[in-house]
């Protein structure tokens, strides 16, 4: 009987419709505030490890907050170099006024001063030479004929005003232990380019290099100190400002997904719209197709932002995406439940409430089996070790079932029995033409697989990137002028790292010099290029105890000077010395430095990148530079360094905890974890549909008919890439579950449950249509101008067209002669098995499923 010929159960029916409804409009509201309180971002970070190893978190931190993410490089070019050196003054000076800056150097004479100031004045605790030998009478005789013989070199005025008050040649012992590579060139009072066509500068953000929000407001700040000073020149067009940096990389990279999301999310609309408007001819149809689209998006951000807090860019780039994917549903529910075109049917109108209840009756299992493929599909990224992928795929998730559900329980309750299509009886009688002769192409299909296979066997070496740079968003002009800057400003390359863990600030500048010791040989033999190290400018409280316990007492010094004064080279008189005698004094009593005492100079900016506090842990790390003469992997790639003398000399330094780090070779190695996780989990994703549609489809045979078109437009797809040279990524690999997800619908269509019954010919247009609104969804993503997105949209818009071609290639062939008002268009893989075609086709009838 039917529930609503009974008034109380009538009246019964129409509240739980009102139910659904209003369940639907809740959860909208609840979605709305989720994403109203979500952050966004587009570091890539997201893509880390949840629970790194010790070297793993070394990578991590440092990409987040560490050596170089806080770094600004700017450039300025054009022009002459004077007006260069000016503009570079004044815009130091404006970004040292604001507050979001912690430092900014430029190599102007007022940083010089600044750096030669606390130099001289803090020698006798800086400087690696002090030491009680260096004091004794032999040890002044040699510091002091050092000094003496640097008289008649080319340093010989510099080393004249020196030598009254540091004899013994402390300034240049410091000086000596710098990386020389390191340092930038210097044009006109200021930092410049090797070829000195740019003037050079380095700000220090004060927040951190992940938070792009800040990082975009300090750029902004660059931009605007740069235009205030150029506007006063007669000719500001010809000077330009670049910039460069790891918090410069991401807010660009936010700026590009934002603005490709949204440039494509609405060209994507507007062809789905077109489409569906060519197809529906109602803006009321048009609406209600949309909604599960819109409900389905909200639904996703709404997940993941309550799962994280940090909804991720790529994560808001699958929502244009799933336009093309979740109207799918609605254009089944509207299309197929059609009776346009058919005998006794007025062309493009439902017949009331009655045929959507035989829809659901006929079509809806189908969909329901193709929404839990892809749920299974997905699912497998929910276990992946990495929360940029557990994103995506509780987004997928969460997106495409709330579609699903929208389309099943609101959209029959909002149609009310009144919606209108045009009549789609030519194109579904064409598409039955070529669907009948489809099958005819399978020998062909088979020899394009197996070429396929073939060709990914050849290319197996090289199918997959090894390197985690593979997944940068960063354009390959943004990363040749970073690489120009750095080279310009001495920045280091951060590329090999020793970290010192340690309780204490003192006892991690303890750990350091201990390593920094054993490492000074290998720089010597010149098996190391150099290092920096926190403690060269900031040594530990006993260091620098020990150096200033080196220093005699004033008249002991005296004595010993007069004695080293004796037979040198030039005629001195000892009384030229009373400024040393009075300034070695006065450092004996001295306090000791501290970080505080560094503000304001260059120096400052080197231990605040190499001295770092996190969680209540300190952290000293030692940047290591590659000799220049060593040679990369490949011919493109920088020097690189013999790991093991390092490891060894780090050994030698007893130093608990500390690990030589090589950053590039450990972030290869986590993403080579990263593609062998994913595909295993892609893999076991694979296995959980087949077994899904093994029990669902009561059939093996069945299965793997469904699977066929899938595996084949997979292996096509990957075989296109590798042709075209381009290596697989783990984002090409989430386009395949894509694939798969996309193309089981159109699988299960034709992957029929009575082996006799066809696919109606509007069965074939509501697949058409959801397939060319599926292509206008991922498709256009190849024309994003980020090369993740840009992945997305090269292996699914390909995928989901050769899935559906493949499906009806490898289909039985239809039967002639079907009542399309009749026939069973779905397969029935969840009713029960004593269920009949006689049945089947009674639900499906407009006048059938009452009892």
């Amino acid at each position: 009987m039917d529930p609503r010929a009974h008034p109380l159960l009538a009246r019964g029916f129409a509240l739980a419709q009102r139910r659904a409804v209003a369940v639907w409009l809740l959860c909208l509201v609840a979605c709305a505030v989720a994403i109203g309180r979500a952050h966004f971002t587009a570091d890539l970070s997201a893509f880390l490890p949840r629970s790194p190893s010790p070297k793993q978190q070394v990578l991590v931190d440092q990409l987040r907050d560490g050596l170089a993410s806080r770094l600004i490089l700017i450039g300025i070019d054009g022009g002459y170099e004077s007006t260069r050196a000016a503009l570079s003054r004044r815009v130091a000076q404006t970004l040292r006024a604001d507050p979001q800056f912690a430092a900014v150097h430029n190599g102007a004479d007022e940083n010089d001063a600044r750096d030669e100031q606390f130099m001289f004045a803090y020698r006798y605790v800086l400087s690696p030479a002090v030491t009680p030998q260096r004091f004794t009478e032999h040890g002044l005789h040699d510091a002091l004929g050092e000094s003496l013989d640097l008289l008649t070199s080319s340093a010989g005025l510099i080393a004249k005003d020196l030598l009254p008050r540091d004899p013994t040649g402390e300034v240049a012992a410091m000086l000596g232990q710098l990386d020389s590579a390191a340092q930038p060139a210097s044009r006109a009072g200021v930092w410049a380019s090797r070829d000195g066509r740019r003037a050079v500068l380095v700000a220090q953000t004060v927040a951190a290099g992940s938070d792009t929000d800040a990082q975009g407001r300090a750029i902004d700040a660059v931009r605007q100190a740069f235009a205030a000073a150029a506007a006063t020149l007669p000719n500001a067009s010809a000077y330009q400002v670049s910039m460069t940096g790891p918090g410069v990389f991401a807010v660009a990279t936010r700026d590009a997904i934002r603005h490709d999301v949204e440039r494509l999310s609405t060209l994507s609309l507007v062809l789905i719209v077109a489409l569906l408007l060519t197809l529906y001819r109602s803006p009321r149809t048009l609406a209600l197709g949309l909604l599960p689209v819109l409900s389905g998006v909200a639904a996703g951000i709404a997940a993941v932002a309550l799962a994280f807090g940090t909804v991720h860019g790529l994560t808001l780039g699958f929502g244009t995406t799933l336009i093309g994917e979740a109207v799918d549903y609605s254009i089944y529910l509207f299309v197929q439940s059609s009776q346009g075109g058919s005998r006794g049917a007025p062309p493009g109108a439902l017949q009331g409430r009655d045929t959507l209840r035989a829809w659901l009756a006929a079509y809806w299992p189908t969909i329901r089996l193709g929404v839990l493929t892809s749920v299974c599909g997905f699912a497998s990224m929910l276990f992946s070790g990495f929360p940029g992928l557990v994103q995506l795929g509780l987004y997928s998730i969460a997106g495409l079932v709330s579609a699903a559900l929208v389309t099943r329980f609101v959209l029959p309750q909002l149609c009310g029995g009144t919606v209108a299509i045009r009549d789609v009886s030519r194109i579904g009688a064409a598409l039955a033409r070529l669907a009948q002769a489809a099958p005819r192409l399978r020998w062909p299909l088979a020899a394009l697989v197996l070429a396929a296979v073939a060709l990914l066997w050849l290319h197996r070496d090289g199918l997959w990137s090894r390197e985690l740079s593979s997944l940068s968003p960063v354009p390959a002009a943004s990363q040749a002028l970073d690489t120009r800057l750095r080279a310009d400003v001495g920045a280091p390359d951060v590329r090999y790292l020793v970290v010192i863990p340690a309780a204490s600030e003192q006892a991690a500048l303890e750990g350091a010099e201990k390593v920094g010791a054993q490492l000074q040989p290998l720089v010597d033999r010149g098996v190391l290029g150099g290092f920096e190290s926190p403690s060269r400018y900031l040594p530990s409280d006993a260091t620098q105890r020990a150096r200033l316990a080196s220093l005699p007492a004033k008249d002991v010094l005296a004595a010993r000077l007069t004695e080293a004064i004796r037979n040198q080279s030039v005629d001195v008189r000892p009384d030229a010395f009373a400024p040393f005698l009075a300034d070695v004094e006065a450092a004996r009593t001295q306090p000791l430095v501290t970080r505080a005492d560094l503000k304001g100079t260059s120096m400052a900016l080197a231990v605040d990148a190499l001295l770092t506090q996190r969680n209540g842990q300190w952290n000293a790390m030692l940047a290591l530079r590659a000799p220049s003469n060593a040679q990369g992997t490949r011919a493109a790639d920088a020097p690189s360094l013999d790991a093991t003398p390092v490891s060894d000399a780090v050994a030698r330094a007893n130093v608990p905890g500390a690990l030589f780090v090589d950053l590039k070779a450990e972030a290869d190695r986590l993403y080579a974890n990263y593609v062998h996780e994913d595909i295993r989990l892609s893999l076991a994703g694979f296995v959980a549909i087949a077994v899904l549609l093994a029990v669902a489809l009561r059939s093996p045979t069945r299965a793997a008919r469904a699977l066929a078109p899938l595996v084949a437009a997979v292996l096509v797809v990957a075989a296109g890439f590798a042709l075209a040279g381009v290596s697989l990524t783990i984002l090409h690999l989430v386009g395949m579950l894509l694939i798969v997800a996309v193309g089981s619908n159109y699988a299960l269509f034709f992957c029929k449950h009575d082996e006799h019954a066809s696919v109606t010919p509007r069965t074939l247009v509501s697949l058409l249509v959801a397939n060319l609104a599926t292509v206008a969804g991922f498709g256009l993503l190849a024309l994003s101008h980020v090369p993740l997105l840009e992945t997305f949209g090269l292996t699914v818009g390909p995928g989901a067209v050769l899935a559906l071609v493949f499906a009806a290639i490898l289909a039985p062939p239809l039967v002639h002669g079907t009542d399309e008002a009749h026939a069973p268009d779905a397969p029935q893989p969840l009713r029960r098995p004593a269920q009949t075609r006689a049945e089947a086709a009674h639900l499906s009838h407009p006048d059938g499923g009452r009892a």
